[in-house]
């Protein structure tokens, strides 16, 4: 299956186009290669709160994408508030997916440990935050890409959930 799939920097700077979205290139990357999947939306948006919400709603309601990945707006800054604007719009947390993030993340830097990203799903879309930084980026998705798959088939009633 071919999984829809949008991808959302929060960014000050990103946003007023004087900082390049390598981030999003990471994900875009990945997404594609490892996931098979079709990009159906990107967008870049200042750190606040309600335009993040508003892009991950018409992300999962007018694109239809199967996941939603964000960038940025995980870390402890008084700005970062991508988990708070998540947590607002999912149904249900998927915290294993977070903590397997994590802990992946913890075996490269101890930094990991400062990231407030969530996970959860949002109709029949999943919605993961990922760090701001490529590496981050990079780090994270990896730790989790193999299961995926899986989870968006569940989600999406595309797969029985314990077969």
């Amino acid at each position: 299956m071919r999984w829809k799939v949008a991808i959302l920097t929060a960014s000050d700077k990103g946003s007023r186009g004087e900082r390049e979205d390598t981030s999003a290139q990471v994900i875009r990357e990945l997404v594609e290669e490892e996931l098979g999947g079709e990009i159906v939306d990107y967008r870049i948006v200042p750190d606040e709160q309600d335009e993040i919400i508003a892009a991950m709603i018409e992300m999962t309601e007018y694109y239809q994408a199967d996941l939603v990945l964000t960038t940025g707006g995980t870390g402890l800054a008084p700005r970062d508030v991508t988990p708070e604007a998540t947590l607002k719009v999912v149904d249900r947390l998927v915290p294993g997916i977070t903590e397997a993030m994590r802990i992946g993340a913890l075996q490269k830097t101890r930094r990991a440990m400062l990231s407030r990203a969530v996970c959860g799903i949002r109709g029949q879309a999943l919605i993961i935050n990922l760090p701001g930084s490529p590496k981050g980026v990079h780090e994270s998705l990896m730790a989790i890409m193999d299961q995926l798959p899986h989870a968006l088939e569940i989600i999406t009633g595309t797969h029985g959930d314990h077969e």
